[in-house]
């Protein structure tokens, strides 16, 4: 999977806080204290979109961009790389699990036993 760099993680987590698909000059507006030019942000769309994480809607102009997935999708194939890369999986989770609040390992125990 691909990474997020800085400024494409502040673009993606408006995506993902927006309900609408948003141009490049709404990405601005949302985006003040980064001082970002329009040319910019649309660079940065184009790279999100090749690495598969923003969709254009061409059928407009300004073309608008949605999140191509939700950010909980996103950080769950991160968590699954992670795992995924580890020379023993049954440590990294029995670290992660050892790590979680009692809330969180019940909720781990409900969707297991859900499986």
């Amino acid at each position: 999977m691909a990474t997020l760099g800085e400024l494409e993680r502040s673009i993606m987590d408006v995506l993902w806080g927006s309900r609408d698909s948003l141009s490049a000059y709404d990405l601005q507006d949302a985006l003040p204290d980064r001082k970002l030019a329009s040319t910019t942000i649309l660079t940065v769309l184009s790279r999100l979109e090749k690495k598969g994480f923003v969709l254009r809607d061409r059928s407009s102009r300004p073309h608008r961009y949605a999140a191509a997935a939700d950010r909980e999708e996103h950080m769950a194939e991160l968590m699954h790389e992670v795992l995924g890369g580890a020379s023993n999986r049954t440590a990294v989770l029995e670290r992660f699990v050892g790590q979680v609040s009692a809330e969180e390992a019940e909720t781990l125990r409900r969707i297991l036993n859900g499986r």
